[in-house]
């Protein structure tokens, strides 16, 4: 009598699932099926083609995942791109087992170990690129989401303008209202205004005091780029027509309160945004002669989290900073000392850095923010912002506000190559050159020379070089770079 054997199966049918599920294509040839396997992969070529095309380069990559509707349609394609793997691997599967003996026995553990392998292959990329695409959608929609309506019946309207008339005299005109459509983010060769807030509260403060107003002003065009710096500390600003509650036709106090008198004064500061948002804004566009077209303000406090989930930041400390009684972020008190040289900083030393002002001023810690948001820009780095990308979008979306519209970001991001940070002009508005005089009231503050003001903003604007050489500008480089002497 003859005892039958057992034939084990071999392991075709889960290397061509495997090669299949890598390249669908490339398991059916292992089986033995050529024909299908030139055909999947002429489907592999196309799709390789449809993605070349939409993440041809840096630009349209980041466009395609700053849209809401290109976010939901990549995870409609994540997903059938998942089937038609999966099909792939399963079709390769049954073609190579098809050619062994229909009989024999498959062991349990090879069975685990290639459907581990098989479904670490074929889910793990989709569930990653699924799990970004769906955080990236609720960070975008979130901070910029409630814009788009707003922006679709934007009206603006331009800061004072004084001009001279036939008999000679200056009088001020107010210029006309514009409306611009939601995704329009730059009208023709206009400036692109956009108001940089640091918003100054958090435990044991009351309010947002926005102790950080850096404009940056884009050229659409050549790209050329300046910063405006507005301390916090000057008062008797200027208000734009129809704005204000005060005789002095003027903002009296600390223009770093607008935010808070915007939530006090609701009616003082009409527009279509909130209060204090058309308080900030247009306070600052007629300080510095500017339309401003779009804010965006991060709570200093989330800065600290922002830093940390991007690494940290490497910056050039040029003297050593000491502060003895520095506010820390939970409201006690702390001792903080930054060595000069390159320090590496995390989220609360970076923040210190930018906010302490004990051992010289506002002025100088001006020049630090600055350079730490450069420094933050330069040392962006892709690995970090990958791994902490969860982490970095909530806190963003906890402590960042904007008022950019989704349909206007495409724009914004084709725009940014053209910036040469190293090559951005800077200018603070700080004494006592821009000192006019002290406020008449016998309070404390300083009233600004406004017609200085617009004078070196335009000069910037106009002619950057010229401004640097005859105003003694910096630029960015210059400010934040080790010296090469």
């Amino acid at each position: 009598m003859t005892t039958p054997t057992t034939t084990s199966v071999s392991a075709m049918p889960f290397v061509a699932a495997l090669a299949s599920a890598l390249i669908p294509g490339s398991g059916q040839f292992i089986a033995g099926d050529s024909r299908k396997g030139r055909m999947l992969l002429i489907v592999d070529a196309a799709i390789v083609a449809i993605m070349l095309f939409f993440f041809r380069d840096k630009v349209s990559f980041v466009t395609m995942w700053i849209r809401p509707s290109s976010l939901a349609l990549m995870m409609v394609a994540n997903i059938l791109l998942l089937g038609y793997r999966v099909w792939a691997a399963d079709d390769a599967y049954r073609s190579a087992r098809a050619k062994e003996n229909p009989s024999a026995n498959v062991p349990a553990a090879a069975i685990f170990v290639g459907a581990v392998a098989l479904g670490a292959v074929l889910l793990l990329p989709h569930v990653v690129f699924g799990y970004y695409d769906v955080i990236q959608y609720d960070l975008i929609t979130s901070v910029f989401g409630d814009n788009t309506a707003a922006a679709a019946s934007s009206t603006t309207t331009k800061p004072s303008t004084p001009v001279t008339d036939a008999s000679g005299n200056t009088v001020v005109t107010e210029a006309p209202t514009t409306t611009e459509a939601p995704n329009d983010l730059i009208a023709g060769d206009d400036r692109l205004n956009i108001l940089l807030i640091g918003g100054d509260f958090g435990e044991g403060r009351t309010g947002v005091r926005t102790d950080t107003m850096i404009t940056v002003s884009i050229d659409p065009v050549t790209g050329e780029t300046a910063m405006f710096s507005v301390p916090r500390n000057w008062t008797y600003s200027p208000l734009p027509a129809g704005m204000g509650v005060w005789d002095c036709d003027c903002y009296p106090e600390l223009i770093n309160e607008l935010w808070v008198m915007g939530e006090q004064y609701p009616d003082a500061f009409p527009g279509l945004g909130t209060p204090s948002e058309n308080a900030v804004k247009g306070v600052i566009g007629e300080f510095l002669g500017l339309d401003i077209d779009y804010y965006a303000m991060v709570n200093l406090d989330g800065f600290v989290d922002i830093v940390d989930a991007l690494g940290g930041v490497n910056i050039y400390v040029p003297s050593q900073v000491t502060d003895e009684e520095y506010p820390h972020e939970d409201g006690t008190v702390e001792r903080i000392q930054i060595d000069q040289g390159w320090q590496e900083l995390d989220g609360h030393l970076a923040l210190a850095y930018s906010r302490t002002r004990n051992q010289d001023s506002d002025y100088f810690r001006m020049n630090r923010q600055r350079c730490v948001i450069e420094a933050m820009i330069d040392d962006a780095d892709a690995t970090s912002l990958i791994l902490n990308f969860g982490k970095l979008a909530d806190v963003m979306k906890n402590t960042m506000q904007t008022d950019i519209p989704i349909d206007a970001l495409p724009q914004l991001i084709e725009l940014l190559p053209a910036v040469d940070l190293d090559e951005v002009v800077s200018i603070r508005f700080i004494p006592p050159e821009y000192h006019l005089k002290f406020r008449d009231d016998g309070k404390p503050g300083r009233v600004a020379n406004i017609d200085l003001v617009h004078e070196h903003v335009q000069l910037v604007i106009t002619d950057p070089e010229r401004a640097v050489r005859e105003l003694g500008l910096e630029q960015l480089e210059d400010v934040c770079g080790e010296p090469t002497s």
